[in-house]
């Protein structure tokens, strides 16, 4: 089995390399995210109106759903977005919150946190921070955020527990846990999570949704369930069906 260097190693130097790519390749990078090109079809797209951000970040997408129509965000609020990237949905929830809100996103990637950021400073934003850190180590201190958000990034995580239970840390007694991610169905042999491509790629890193469930609630989470799935498209030969899913939950 791939150790969890390994594991991080393969994310960050992919992410990396999606992040270096020049606007002037936007279709290849839709094309690169979870959903490939046609995100209706495969994960329930985004019901929020993309036009609210300028064209090359909307474009700049490697998610696999919504989970800002799920998060029910509300002005004045602190939302930590794990797994930022080159922060659509951070800029998405930075306008729901409004200038008495903010919005932290945070990345493994050095090279995605200066993508978010150039793009936060060319559009003015003053609502929007990222920090550089590990979603399974939360450079946050406890009890600060309302809501986390996250798109297609927990799966890449070899400690989904360890994630949990750090956004259960940071968020205040209420909060909201609201998540696009990939999950499966049945589950996956060991050879296949041992393929570094396939888990960086949103695959082979997922867990069985009824165990990401169970996970949610072992770390202290009320109310979870799962509000939207779909079948995942590039997916033929593995031995687990895989899914795109809403997942949300709570603290109590």
């Amino acid at each position: 089995m791939s150790t969890r260097q390994d594991i991080h190693a393969a994310v960050q130097a992919r992410y990396a390399r999606l992040a270096e790519q020049t606007m002037d390749v936007i279709p290849l990078q839709q094309a690169e995210s979870c959903c490939g090109d046609d995100t209706n079809a495969c994960c329930g797209g985004y019901l929020v109106d993309l036009s609210e951000v300028p064209d090359e970040v909307a474009a700049f997408s490697l998610g696999c759903g919504d989970p800002i129509s799920i998060a029910e965000l509300q002005p004045g609020e602190i939302v930590v977005d794990l797994g930022s990237g080159g922060g659509l949905d951070a800029f998405l929830a930075a306008k729901r919150v409004g200038d008495k809100g903010l919005v932290v996103g945070i990345d493994m990637t050095p090279q995605m946190i200066e993508r978010a950021t150039r793009s936060r400073d060319k559009q003015g934003i003053t609502n929007v921070d990222f920090k550089l850190g590990n979603i399974e180590a939360i450079p946050l201190p406890n009890n600060v955020a309302d809501v986390i958000i996250s798109n297609c990034v927990i799966n890449l995580a070899p400690d989904k527990k360890a994630v949990f239970a750090e956004a259960f840390r940071v968020l205040k007694s209420g909060g909201r846990f609201a998540v696009a991610d990939i999950v499966t169905r049945g589950e996956l042999t060991d050879a296949e999570r041992a393929n570094m491509d396939a888990w960086s790629e949103c695959m082979t890193g997922a867990i069985d949704v009824d165990v990401y469930l169970n996970q949610l609630r072992e770390v202290g989470f009320v109310d979870a369930q799962v509000t939207h799935v779909a079948e995942y498209p590039m997916t033929g030969g593995f031995s687990a069906q895989i899914l795109s899913a809403r997942i949300t939950a709570r603290k109590p």
